[in-house]
C-alpha cells in the first residue's frame, strides 16, 4: 500500500486529493462491463443522448459491490478518513463526448436516507426515484467525504472535476457568493482507475 500522508494533508488544506491507481485497468474493464448488462428499465436508470446514470448504483448493480469495496478500497478508507465509514450515496454519471450537459459550481450538501424523519437540523428534504435525500447540519456535513472513481481518463475537455481548493472549510458556500477575486479553479485531470 502506498504512503498515504501526502494526500491526507492535501484533503486537509485542500478539501481534496487524487490517488493513482487505486483501481486497476482490468478491474475498471470488470466495472464497466458489469454496467453494461444493468437493467437500465428501472426508474434509477436515465438513459439519454446526453448522459447515462444510475442512482442507487450499488443497489442497482450489486454484483459491483465485491469489486468496488475490495479489501484494498476498505483500507484506503480507513486509513484516509478512520473507523465507522459508510456508503450514504452511490451515483454512476457517464457523460458522452457530443453532450453538453453543464454542472455547475456546488458543493454535495444532501444524504440519502432510508425514510423521512423529523430532526433537529436536518432540512431540504427531497426524495429521487423512491429514495429520500436531506441536507444534514454542518458538522455532520464536515464528516461527508465524496469518493469519485473514474472508469476512463478525465480532462478539462471531457467532464474533470473542477474545485475551489479550501473551500471545504468555509462550511455551505453557494455558487453565488464565490468571490473570484480571492478563489483559484482547480481542474482535477485524471487517468482512470483514481
Amino acid at each position: 500500500m502506498i504512503n498515504l500522508d501526502p494526500y491526507k494533508s492535501q484533503l486537509e488544506s485542500n478539501g481534496f486529493t487524487t490517488i493513482p491507481d487505486v483501481f486497476s485497468n482490468e478491474e475498471t474493464e470488470q466495472m464497466l462491463k458489469m454496467i453494461s448488462k444493468a437493467d437500465t428499465s428501472k426508474g434509477t436508470f436515465r438513459k439519454s443522448a446526453d448522459l447515462f446514470a444510475i442512482r442507487q448504483f450499488l443497489k442497482e448493480v450489486p454484483e459491483i459491490n465485491q469489486l468496488i469495496l475490495n479489501d484494498k478500497f476498505k483500507l484506503l478508507v480507513h486509513d484516509l478518513f478512520g473507523l465507522g465509514y459508510f456508503i450514504v450515496k452511490s451515483i454512476y454519471f457517464d457523460k458522452p463526448e457530443q453532450s453538453n450537459w453543464f454542472v455547475s459550481y456546488h458543493q454535495d450538501l444532501t444524504i440519502s436516507v432510508n425514510k423521512r424523519t423529523e430532526l433537529d437540523g436536518y432540512s431540504k428534504w427531497t426524495v429521487k426515484q423512491d429514495q429520500f435525500s436531506v441536507q444534514p447540519p454542518l458538522d455532520i456535513l464536515r464528516q461527508v467525504y465524496t469518493v469519485r472513481i473514474h472508469l476512463d481518463d478525465t480532462d478539462e475537455n471531457n467532464g474533470a472535476l473542477k474545485v475551489i481548493p479550501g473551500s471545504h472549510l468555509k462550511g455551505v458556500y453557494r455558487a453565488e457568493d464565490i468571490d473570484w477575486s480571492n478563489e483559484i479553479e482547480r481542474i482535477c485531470d485524471v487517468t482512470k482507475g483514481v
